[in-house]
């Protein structure tokens, strides 16, 4: 949900986004003394922690957090956290199939970096125990064990687990480094290699790697290759000069190009991820986790921060997927997060010199953890919305999206996101969602994602061809998304859709209250002929109204088989005006929608959110998962020629029905920032 923001108009309070430019240690880091001036991977600072937080970070913190009312909560939160983690018994062991053993290393690295953090503030020794316990337990070294008693225990056929739990011991090895004894030193080097860098070693080698992935070599561009070189690379630098084994100088040669080579370029040219708007959480924390790592420990980054001219945008990207309500979150969206949040957008506000990803992230829930307490830059000043643009269009021909707004500021505020783009590429984590959209407006979201399938459901994963077992699923189905579905068939992956949009580039202000001007507008239109069978032509809009009170979506099709628009949603659905008219419910809040000029025999009707029975089946064993609640607002024709106009207008208490609009009927190829109230 949206953070709430204070109801004045005192603009005074809220300034452009800036970093300030002071002395005052109060308020800045100092400088880094390590500034190598050849920096090389296996070069490391001389003093320990190495890993993301140097000591002289630490030395200053307390004085940051003294003065800076952000860096307070979350040393407090932290503080909270670590103390709810220490009253938990060490993480047990629990295998979930094909998800392996993922939130089991991801809890227990984000217990390790707060017992360590809170060690490091305190020098209270009982958190160093905490963390030993902890480290004991998934090494197999206490009562009852840990997962398989041999090289396999950290899962390396879903190498996500071997990667992150390397990254938890690679932390705690070096925060922690002053207080182990060599015999603890030891030991944690001997699991990190044994369960985690030897199988990065194998997993590098097609030719003995028996539970080979793929993850550095094949579908490379996204979050997979990103946590899995972060932890190996974690790990390497962790026990860098206290292994003579080689294997971390072995591992950093691979590691840093092949992410270099993969993982950054797993933001497109318009700063979108290219999986979904919640794996960016994942390949973000990787990227950052690595790029900081490296800074600290060497030097430098080795372009990774670089190489990718467009890396920069996908903060922007990040901003705009998020409504008041919540993301436009189509897709998958992965396993828990536990360690991952999103304050990479911290570290990439200061390297990039972005102060407003800082001042947007340093409001958000998931803020308050280790890595904000270094990567924030306590000299950011202003308001991250003083002048954003409410509008923003991602015009990558593999992404195609877009998002409009009502204000930043407002948690009832109006949002819509609508996107097209290829139906490819997307490491399988995507959906058959062309034309696919989202409403937000009353703090409330009005059409929705259905959101993952069962991840250990056969197939799921299997391929993003047209006969793939993961188009079996609703979840992944075209019916399952809030789009047109055309003769109960899925859309085609072959889909090349081209788009156009426009906005009046409506700014919001410095005060959080922000009145719409009149004629503030946006549109987003797209041919998404090529995403189907049995179609003619087919082109969908969708606009804000009346000063971004209101929404029109647009349908213009020619089908040669049946057509049925489809929207998700969690209200209660009450039809009347001869169906034409569906009033949807959540709480107290109100939304009409309204089907304008129908073509005979549309009207609305609703269905359960189930497949169709003229669906091919799932596979044995593997069921749709089901989805309570959901309501599926349907308009169902025959084959033909049609223009299906939907407004949607939010109930906004104080708002006379006669301010509402009833706009005009606009070819989509006549629509512009002046067609429409």
């Amino acid at each position: 949900m949206l953070p709430l923001y204070p109801s004045t108009t005192n603009t005074a309070v809220f300034t452009t986004p800036t970093f300030v430019s002071t002395n005052n240690p109060n308020y800045v880091w100092p400088q880094d003394s390590f500034q190598p001036s050849n920096p090389s991977p296996t070069q490391v600072r001389p003093d320990r922690p190495r890993l993301i937080a140097p000591a002289y970070k630490w030395a200053v913190l307390p004085q940051l957090i003294a003065n800076d009312p952000y860096m307070s909560s979350w040393n407090n939160t932290i503080f909270g956290n670590a103390s709810d983690y220490n009253a938990l018994a060490p993480v047990p062991y629990y295998y979930d199939g094909g998800n392996g053993i993922l939130d089991l290393a991801r809890q227990i690295k984000e217990r390790v970096k707060a017992f360590s953090y809170v060690y490091r503030m305190t020098n209270d020794t009982k958190w160093v125990d905490r963390t030993w316990a902890e480290l004991q337990n998934a090494a197999g070294n206490l009562t009852g064990g840990w997962g398989p008693d041999n090289s396999t225990k950290w899962n390396p056929a879903h190498f996500l687990d071997t990667a992150e739990l390397t990254a938890a011991y690679a932390i705690a090895y070096d925060w922690l480094y002053d207080q182990w004894t060599s015999d603890q030193k030891a030991a944690i080097r001997w699991t990190m290699i044994e369960y985690g860098l030897n199988n990065g070693i194998i997993a590098y080698n097609d030719a003995i790697d028996p539970l080979y992935y793929g993850w550095w070599r094949n579908n490379t561009m996204g979050n997979w290759n990103c946590v899995c070189n972060n932890g190996l690379t974690l790990g390497a630098l962790a026990i860098l000069g206290d292994d003579d084994s080689g294997i971390a100088e072995q591992l950093l040669s691979m590691t840093i190009p092949n992410a270099v080579e993969n993982c950054a370029l797993a933001v497109t040219s318009d700063g979108t991820w290219t999986e979904t708007a919640n794996y960016w959480y994942f390949g973000t924390t990787g990227h950052a986790e690595m790029s900081a790592a490296l800074l600290s420990a060497t030097g430098s980054s080795y372009n990774l921060l670089d190489v990718n001219p467009d890396f920069h945008l996908t903060g922007l990207y990040h901003m705009y997927s998020v409504g008041p309500g919540s993301l436009f979150s189509y897709g998958d969206h992965g396993p828990n997060k536990f360690s991952t949040t999103a304050n990479p957008m911290l570290f990439y506000g200061n390297y990039y010199s972005q102060p407003v990803y800082q001042l947007f992230q340093r409001d958000q829930a998931d803020a308050a953890e280790p890595w904000s307490m270094f990567w924030y830059d306590p000299t950011v000043t202003g308001a991250f919305w003083d002048g954003l643009a409410l509008d923003y269009f991602f015009d990558n021909s593999t992404d195609q999206w877009g998002a409009m707004r009502s204000s930043w500021t407002d948690e009832n505020a109006l949002y819509v996101a609508i996107k097209a783009g290829t139906l490819q590429g997307h490491q399988t984590h995507n959906d058959l969602d062309c034309g696919d959209f989202v409403v937000d407006a009353l703090g409330t979201r009005w059409f929705g994602e259905l959101g993952s399938g069962d991840y250990n459901a056969a197939g799921y994963f299997s391929s993003d061809a047209q006969d793939s077992q993961r188009w079996l699923y609703y979840r992944k189905r075209t019916e399952g998304q809030n789009t047109i579905l055309v003769g109960g068939e899925n859309q085609n992956v072959l889909a090349a859709p081209s788009i156009q949009y426009g906005t009046s580039g409506t700014v919001q202000g410095s005060s959080t209250v922000f009145s719409v001007p009149s004629g503030s507008n946006a549109y987003f239109v797209g041919d998404l002929t090529s995403a189907y069978f049995n179609v003619t032509s087919f082109s969908r809009g969708i606009r804000v109204l009346n000063s971004r009170t209101q929404v029109l979506l647009q349908d213009e099709i020619n089908a040669q088989a049946s057509v049925m628009w489809r929207a998700h949603t969690n209200a209660t659905v009450t039809l009347s005006n001869n169906n034409q008219t569906a009033m949807l419910t959540i709480d107290s809040s109100t939304m009409q929608v309204d089907l304008l000029n129908a073509p005979s025999g549309a009207q609305f009707s609703t269905m359960e959110a189930v497949r169709l029975s003229t669906d091919p089946s799932t596979p044995d064993g593997s069921p749709d998962q089901p989805n309570p609640g959901v309501t599926v607002l349907v308009i169902d024709l025959p084959a033909g020629q049609y223009t299906l106009e939907v407004l949607m207008t939010p109930q906004w208490p104080g708002v006379s029905s006669t301010s509402y609009v009833t706009p005009s009927s606009v070819s989509l190829n006549q629509w512009s920032l002046t067609s429409h109230p």
